[in-house]
C-alpha cells in the first residue's frame, strides 16, 4: 500500500461481527489521541494524515498507525460521505417506529434494509421495538412506503410515522471542500 493512502480509504463499512452481529474483536479502551482522531474524522472523514498527526499533536506515523489501529480493531468502520437528502432529491425524512412480533428482529431487520430510503435500523426498548429513519423524494412516497411496504411485512404488527421537520447534524462542521476523498499524506 502506498505510504500515502490510509489503509481501508474508500472501503465498504465493515460489519461489527459475524452473522450474529456480535463483534469479533474485543472492545479496546480508547485514549485521549484515539477519541481526538476519532472526532476529526468525523467531523471530515477526507482529512489528510498530516492534518490529523498536526490537530493531535503526533508524528505523521504515530497518527498513520493509530488510524490504521482504530481502523483494524473496527472501532472506525468505515468512510462515508454526509449528504444533504433534501438536495439530493429525498426532501421527505420520517423516523417511523414499528411494533413488530417477539422474535422476529432478524428477519424485520432483513426487509427493512431492502427498503428504499432507509437509512438507519435500530432494535429499541421502551413502547416499540424498532426505529426507522428513512428519506424519500416526497410525502406521497413516504406514505407508500409505510403503507404499502412497511405494514404488508407479516411480523409488523403497528407503525407511528414521525415527520421530520428540520435536521441538524450534529456532526457537520460547515461547508467543506468539495471533491473525492483526499485522505493522503498531504
Amino acid at each position: 500500500m502506498p505510504d500515502e493512502q490510509m489503509a481501508g480509504a474508500g472501503s465498504a463499512p465493515v460489519p461489527p461481527g459475524g452473522a450474529s452481529g456480535v463483534p469479533s474483536v474485543p472492545p479496546r479502551p480508547l485514549d485521549p489521541i484515539d477519541r481526538s482522531i476519532m472526532r476529526l474524522l468525523q467531523a471530515d472523514g477526507r482529512a489528510s494524515i498530516r492534518s490529523v498527526a498536526e490537530q493531535v499533536h503526533v508524528s505523521r506515523a504515530n497518527a498513520y498507525a493509530r488510524i490504521n489501529r482504530l481502523i483494524d480493531d473496527r472501532v472506525i468502520r468505515g468512510f462515508t460521505a454526509r449528504v444533504d437528502h433534501e438536495r439530493a432529491g429525498q426532501g421527505a425524512s420520517a423516523y417511523i417506529t414499528l411494533k413488530i412480533v417477539q422474535n422476529s428482529w432478524r428477519t424485520v431487520r432483513e426487509q427493512l434494509r431492502e427498503l428504499p430510503g432507509a437509512a438507519h435500523i435500530a432494535l429499541v426498548s421502551g413502547d416499540f421495538d424498532v426505529l426507522l429513519l428513512v428519506h424519500t423524494p416526497d410525502n406521497r412516497t413516504l406514505r407508500e412506503l409505510v403503507l404499502t411496504r412497511l405494514q404488508a411485512i407479516p411480523e409488523v404488527l403497528s407503525t407511528r410515522t414521525l415527520l421530520v421537520f428540520e435536521e441538524t447534524d450534529l456532526l457537520d462542521a460547515g461547508p467543506g471542500p468539495v471533491g473525492p476523498p483526499a485522505l493522503t499524506e498531504e
